[in-house]
């Protein structure tokens, strides 16, 4: 039966022993011994009850398994819903809650906390840990190592991403066959991957960078994968000679040049480098390349549509821009107010349309019609400019959004925790430059009258309402948040005034 995403992916490789993913200790799995995993997992999830269309939530350790639960989702024909491993069990709440997710897979360490969660939503919970055990590993072990494709077409959905909104209400981005086959193609194609490449993958695979874009393109390309449980330097570093392409935050890139071991021998065979996620400054591009010989290739995406630009592997990677549109990608530059099209030059909101682009957010109607054109052009919230010869560069972003070590911030979600907190009179929420994950949260408290805020009395009190990533590392407390003359506080000010609070001293 047709299923373009598994086909395409997955199930081309039946029976060929080539490698897929090499481990780190020293292990391979190969494209068939993979695809003998999934249909295993791909029987356990309908022996849970899961059928076309159901969707599946997981908040699991970064491991081929994990992988094997995408493919035996695209096998299956049921909706793979990745969670970030951060979140809290009052996060996940809202998340299997919203998708309807008919069972949640979690590490055994998470489980006692999402038993009455999964309760409360009437979603089944089994475990499955970075080693490959768990009671879902167990339910798998001994069933049919193939399993009859679900018949899905190219419009049928196949993940949801979640984003949050500056509400502090997280969407659901609801992701097709099509909106990933065309992007990996298309990006597997404009970045000349083969089945000769080797990728170093240290993303995580909960997250469009690591698992629809690295995964997917080098599954494309026919390549295999150095599959690390996560960024380690001295790991990264010891597999470097064994790969000839990585994708990368631009975290890594400045932890990589911090080691005098990172030179222009360790790299001297590699292809490719690539950053995404978060702004790469320019300063790290030009030391890149200075101490490698290699010029980063920085691209532009975002959960809702994949890649969208990307500078050109042949040509001028240009250090502060992202490259021109891919091909298939519409992108133009509108007046924020009106949608009116602005010259090239011209600073404005960006927009884009294309086979990549989502097909909405589940069950908000209301959020999809306001960010998504009935022409299909989507309203990305990112303010830039289009050079004349077609270049695309990132000036700013509406929303306030912090991205910190390629992970999305959303101020307002973070601001309702710390009003919600004892002598917190209100709160604003602002990045600021950080030397290492691009940037950081500061939190910026008025305390009631006669409280006493401080960080060491603040951190505690988040720990566990908020993913460590969105919790502040630096938290400020004033008389007075500034205001306009519209009494709407003015995060400028706030940015300006802390802007140094990582970097400076």
């Amino acid at each position: 039966m047709p299923n373009p995403l598994y086909d395409r992916l997955f199930g081309r490789y039946a029976g060929q022993q080539t490698p897929f993913l090499h481990l780190p200790d020293g292990s391979v799995i190969a494209h068939d011994a993979f695809l003998r995993m999934a249909a295993r997992f791909a029987h356990a999830l309908t022996a849970q009850g899961l059928t076309p269309g159901d969707r599946l939530a997981v908040q699991l350790a970064k491991s081929p398994e994990m992988l094997a639960v995408y493919a035996a989702c695209a096998q299956a024909g049921i909706i793979f819903l990745p969670l970030n491993t951060a979140y809290t069990a009052a996060e996940v709440d809202y998340f299997v809650g919203n998708s309807g997710a008919k069972l949640v897979l979690c590490d055994t360490a998470a489980e006692a906390a999402l038993v009455p969660v999964c309760a409360a939503h009437g979603a089944a919970l089994m475990t499955l840990d970075g080693d490959g055990t768990g009671s879902f590993a167990d339910a798998a072990q001994g069933l049919p190592e193939t399993f009859d494709t679900v018949d899905r077409s190219a419009d049928d959905l196949a993940a949801f991403l979640y984003t949050s909104g500056t509400t502090g209400r997280s969407k659901g981005a609801m992701l097709s066959q099509e909106n990933l086959l065309s992007n990996s193609a298309t990006l597997a194609q404009v970045w000349r991957f083969t089945e000769d490449d080797v990728l170093l993958h240290a993303l995580p695979i909960f997250h469009t960078h690591g698992l629809f874009v690295a995964t997917n393109v080098t599954l494309l390309a026919g390549g295999s994968m150095i599959f690390l449980p996560k960024f380690d330097t001295d790991t990264v570093i010891a597999n470097l000679p064994k790969a000839t392409a990585m994708m990368g935050v631009p975290t890594f890139y400045t932890r990589l040049l911090d080691d005098p071991r990172f030179d222009r021998d360790l790299v001297g065979h590699f292809r490719l480098f690539v950053s995404g996620s978060a702004p790469l400054l320019a300063e790290t591009h030009r030391q890149f390349e200075d101490r490698t010989g290699h010029r980063i290739l920085e691209r532009y995406g975002m959960t809702e549509t994949n890649m969208n630009t990307s500078n050109p592997y042949d040509g001028d990677r240009r250090a502060g821009t992202v490259g021109p549109a891919l091909p298939g990608v519409e992108l133009k530059v509108t007046d924020p107010e009106t949608g009116a099209e602005l010259p090239r030059g011209e600073i404005g909101m960006i927009e884009v349309r294309g086979a990549n682009v989502f097909q909405g957010y589940w069950q908000m109607p209301e959020k999809t019609k306001e960010e998504l054109r009935e022409d299909g052009f989507f309203i990305t919230g990112d303010l830039g400019l289009v050079e004349p010869d077609g270049y695309v560069t990132i000036v700013g972003r509406g929303k306030d959004l912090i991205i910190s070590g390629g992970f999305n911030i959303y101020p307002k979600e973070i601001e309702l925790v710390l009003d919600d907190l004892p002598g917190v009179k209100e709160s604003a929420v602002v990045g600021a430059p950080h030397p290492d994950f691009g940037e950081s949260v500061v939190a910026v408290l008025v305390p009631e009258t006669g409280a006493t805020l401080d960080h060491a009395l603040v951190a505690p009190a988040l720990a566990d309402r908020l993913a460590k990533f969105k919790q502040p590392r630096h938290v400020a407390v004033v008389d007075a948040l500034p205001r306009n003359t519209m009494g709407k506080v003015q995060k400028n000010v706030l940015r300006d005034q802390f802007a140094g609070v990582f970097t400076d001293g």
